[in-house]
């Protein structure tokens, strides 16, 4: 008895530059697990998509005509709450790239991503992680560190049990895995961390997957933000 094939992943392609959108078309048809059931050169037309096909995921470029994809990121998670939206841009902004995340994209990544690695964002996406370009990294750390205490609360007033058990969860990482969490919020890839390191990539990949199970996380954006915010 066979196992029955998985059904490839869907996607809705969102992109104003015809020839970019075809190129990426055409790219993600050699690859068996995805399948791009709709595209679109504006945020009417994907609205249109969204409510026929009900794609997997969304790969939305930011500028379009009309709406930017940032602020189409509500409308398009109201209209397919099951869809997933990863940004495919070529803005570096970091206010960009925050106001995406927060409207609720599950990735941000920048046009000058590989290709394989494209693919694998929109695995994990799909799986429910988080997806950031390395390079985004560390502004996504900067602009985090440079946001005031919410509801203009001073430090001293934000200590709370989540704190203790951030310090707890902290102090349950060995020397390694604290430098490797510093470089993974500077935005280094495990092959960058191996060189400074010395050791090797499979060994950083094994001292990531520890960091993420004992701090409760899915995802190195995750790892990044919580650096910036306790370590």
């Amino acid at each position: 008895m066979t196992d029955t094939p998985a059904r490839p992943i869907q996607l809705l392609v969102v992109d104003d530059h015809s020839l970019f959108r075809r190129g990426l078309m055409a790219l993600l048809a050699q690859d068996a697990r995805f399948e791009v059931t709709c595209e679109a050169g504006d945020v009417g037309d994907a609205l249109r998509c969204v409510a026929r096909q009900r794609p997997d995921v969304i790969l939305l470029d930011n500028h379009l005509p009309g709406v930017l994809g940032v602020d189409a990121i509500p409308a398009l998670r109201e209209a397919a709450p099951g869809s997933r939206v990863l940004m495919l841009t070529v803005s570096e902004n970091e206010t960009d790239l925050v106001a995406a995340l927060k409207a609720g994209a599950d990735g941000y990544l920048l046009k000058t991503v590989e290709s394989h690695h494209l693919c694998e964002a929109i695995v994990k996406v799909m799986e429910g992680e988080s997806v950031v370009s390395p390079e985004m990294t560390t502004k996504l750390v900067s602009a985090l560190r440079a946001q005031p205490p919410a509801n203009g609360a001073t430090p001293d007033a934000q200590v709370s049990d989540a704190t203790a058990t951030s310090d707890a969860e902290l102090a349950s990482l060995s020397a390694r895995e604290l430098e490797i969490l510093h470089l993974i919020a500077r935005g280094d890839s495990n092959k960058h961390i191996a060189r400074q390191l010395d050791i090797a990539e499979t060994t950083v990949k094994i001292h990531v997957q520890h960091i993420l199970r004992k701090l409760h996380l899915t995802s190195r954006v995750q790892a990044a933000v919580f650096a910036a915010r306790h370590a």
